[in-house]
């Protein structure tokens, strides 16, 4: 460990954030990073556990607890502290393709598993990854490295998000010539267009893509798999197809009034944003404009909260969000101990912002949507919402959300954005190359394996499991390709943690 009294010795010091009314005036990221010795103080904290559950990646009571990249977190703590900042970085990247990615979007498990939070604060794990790996691109630790040798098998991707981009980077390490598909005019998929700026500048995205070119992988754009490109060319040119296309049916809200002008899903909303901003500073005017407007937001996940933050930077004149379920407590309650994931209110950046800018918390708990309300033209005017309590089914003996007689009131509004989630994989893709889906609309595999009914066909990532995480589909990506290079070379020793 880094230093035997360190987490008694040093209090927790996080990345500090700008204000929430000035960090709204743009869509830059907007933490400023630890000095290096300022990380080195807060990697002493790591105890090095016996049972580092920070790496652990398991599954407790229904929540993953630790990492599922099984990250070499002491490890990495460790080295940092005695300064040997490009081990670190080796011993990071020898189970994360992507710490670029993940020290910015993920929610750190590795923090809520940390033996020293158990008692106080969590060791700033996260922090010190991205630490250790804008130190490598600085230093130069992180530059190309293409191959040596080529295998002569070549490797299809259809999507270009974490799994798709986990797999390309494995698979060409070990030699084979991989391509990647994307359909949109970016490559990058979710961490591109679905993961606002202010969370993942876009930069940090072609930083790490340029490199993969250096090193081999081919990319192609605006390529539509299933629609303009038949997979039956893709079968015949490639050895094997992964699919990595995500989950990316959104939830919808089927209340009367659905077809009112001025409703919209997260997704499209959050894409035209991030799409306008990168083509054109929002100049072109080519997105879903909030401003003035009194904006509701159905979903209280994490791309709700994205919502509430890019309204906000719109400039709506009102941010609500609407939630299902009832407000987690404050800390954690006896019946969710450590080291489960902890089930307790959050307030995210966005909703930070609305408080800052609004004077309260734009969360409005048990309440869901009834009825969409419309004027003369047409347009959405307003929400009609109920309130929701949780009964347990007589029949299955589960909780549900039901209505509470009476309770209907009314919300002005004039744009709603649905961030309910999303249902599995888009219908046309599936059924172009004929895989099988099981009862969750995913494609269906042997438990622990990815390859489909289809000969040389596999799957990873969202289109696999469901709608989840980052560090899940980049752990997807990395066990595709093992079983994908097993199948073609007989045997493979590409790491999947």
């Amino acid at each position: 460990m880094g230093k035997p009294t360190g987490f008694m010795e040093y209090d927790r010091e996080n990345a500090a954030a700008v204000a929430p009314k000035e960090r709204i005036k743009n869509f830059n990221e907007f933490h400023t990073p630890l000095s290096k010795e300022k990380q080195r103080v807060q990697a002493a904290r790591c105890m090095n556990c016996g049972v580092p559950f920070c790496q652990a990646g398991m599954n407790i009571m229904g929540m993953t607890s630790g990492c599922p990249l099984h990250n070499l977190v002491p490890e990495w703590n460790d080295l940092l502290y005695t300064n040997n900042w490009e081990q670190a970085y080796n011993r990071l990247t020898k189970t994360n393709n992507f710490p670029e990615f993940t020290s910015r979007v993920c929610p750190a498990l590795c923090e809520a598993a940390c033996t020293c939070g158990h008692w106080e604060d969590p060791v700033t794990c996260k922090a010190n990854e991205h630490g250790i790996i804008e130190n490598a691109y600085e230093k130069g630790y992180a530059a190309a490295k293409p191959p040596r040798v080529r295998t002569g098998k070549k490797v299809a991707i259809i999507g270009s998000g974490p799994a798709g981009l986990a797999a390309a980077d494995q698979l060409n390490k070990r030699g084979h010539s991989v391509t990647v598909f994307e359909r949109d005019d970016r490559v990058g998929g979710l961490l591109m267009y679905g993961i606002p700026n202010m969370k993942l500048e876009k930069w940090v995205i072609d930083r790490k893509i340029n490199i993969m070119k250096e090193e081999g992988v081919e990319f192609i754009t605006n390529a539509n798999v299933g629609k303009d490109i038949k997979p039956a060319k893709l079968l015949k040119e490639y050895d094997r197809v992964i699919l990595a296309c995500g989950a990316k049916n959104p939830r919808n809200i089927k209340a009367p009034g659905r077809d009112a002008e001025g409703i919209y899903f997260a997704v499209d909303f959050l894409k035209a944003t991030t799409k306008s901003l990168l083509d054109s500073e929002l100049k072109d005017n080519k997105y879903i404009s909030a401003k003035g407007k009194k904006v509701v937001i159905i979903g209280g996940g994490d791309t709700g909260n994205d919502c509430v933050g890019t309204s906000i930077r719109h400039g709506a004149a009102g941010v609500i969000q609407l939630e299902m379920m009832p407000k987690a407590p404050d800390e954690r309650a006896e019946n969710n101990p450590w080291p489960e994931w902890p089930r307790v209110c959050k307030t995210d950046y966005g909703q930070e912002e609305a408080i800052a800018m609004f004077g309260s918390d734009p969360r409005i708990y048990q309440t869901t949507v009834k009825e969409f309300l419309k004027d003369k033209n047409g347009k959405l005017c307003g929400l009609k919402t109920v309130k929701l309590e949780g009964k347990k089914d007589e029949k299955t003996g589960r909780m549900q959300m039901v209505e509470v007689p009476g309770s209907e009131s009314k919300l002005d509004c004039d744009l709603v954005l649905i961030a309910a989630g999303f249902l599995g994989t888009e219908d046309y893709i599936a059924k172009a190359f004929g895989v099988d889906l099981n009862a969750r609309t995913n494609v269906a595999t042997e438990a622990g394996h990815y390859k489909t009914n289809v000969e040389n066909v596999f799957t990873a990532g969202d289109m696999h499991r469901g709608q989840s995480l980052v560090v899940w589909a980049i752990r997807e990506g990395r066990e595709a390709a093992r079983e994908v290079d097993e199948s073609l070379m007989g045997y493979s020793y590409l790491s999947v943690q």
